[in-house]
């Protein structure tokens, strides 16, 4: 199995490498981080760093792999040090809403353009991107965190479309949203004292969720949104 995990330098991401590696120790793992190169080493891991919102970086990254199996993007952001999620329309930013849709959905875009032959070189192939339940427009009963919520519902529907074309392109390939839920990383840390202890989820739990799911999902159920339990989620 020839796999690539973008983001591996952050929770789920690398949490996903290492139960691939336990799993399947012969596969080939290709992994991505930004600035600094996790302290994890395996025969059969490849650290490649990169810009993922640039798209030169991507294509220069699929030149190097002209198989994948799996393709995994476990970047994301919900705050930055000068900006939580908003908690009203008042506290609305352009900068910051930008810089959601740059992380939380042109990946994916990217990542799509440029791996689909890599993808397409498999016998059966899953193009996975982490989402959020929050990105869902009918389940949206709060408000709030708009660019946030903005960005994943932008994720979504690249997801979908994605999995719309590649039915006929890429037949073979399926095509998946994932919610990891509340996870302990970085990314949720400043709200975790708000989620139930049993809800909060260590990163190893929801990279085991996601590859549980993974085994048990075909091509039939490519352009679905779902929860880390296996539930559908109303995009």
């Amino acid at each position: 199995m020839k796999a690539l995990v973008v983001g591996g330098s952050g929770g789920i991401g690398l949490a996903v490498i290492k139960q691939l590696l336990h799993l399947k120790p012969h596969s080939q793992i290709h992994a991505t981080y930004f600035r600094h190169q996790p302290d994890y080493h395996h025969p059969q891991l490849h650290w490649h760093q990169i810009d993922i919102t640039v798209e030169t970086d991507i294509a220069k990254l699929a030149a190097q792999l002209i198989q994948l199996d799996i393709v995994i993007n476990a970047v994301g952001m919900l705050h930055t040090a000068e900006h939580l999620p908003e908690k009203s329309i008042q506290h609305f930013d352009v900068d910051f809403f930008q810089t959601n849709i740059q992380t939380n959905t042109l990946p994916t875009l990217l990542l799509a353009k440029h791996f689909m032959l890599p993808l397409k070189a498999s016998r059966r192939s899953y193009f996975v991107t982490v989402s959020a339940k929050v990105g869902s427009i009918e389940d949206n009963k709060l408000g709030g965190w708009i660019s946030y919520r903005s960005s994943k519902a932008a994720l979504n529907m690249v997801i979908k479309t994605i999995s719309i074309e590649w039915r006929t392109k890429l037949p073979h390939c399926c095509v998946l949203a994932f919610h990891p839920g509340t996870t302990a990383s970085s990314l949720s840390k400043p709200f975790q004292r708000n989620v139930a202890p049993h809800k909060l989820f260590t990163p190893e739990y929801t990279a085991q969720c996601l590859l549980n799911l993974l085994a048990t999902l075909t091509p039939q159920n490519t352009g679905k949104f779902l929860s880390y339990d296996g539930s559908t989620i109303p995009w």
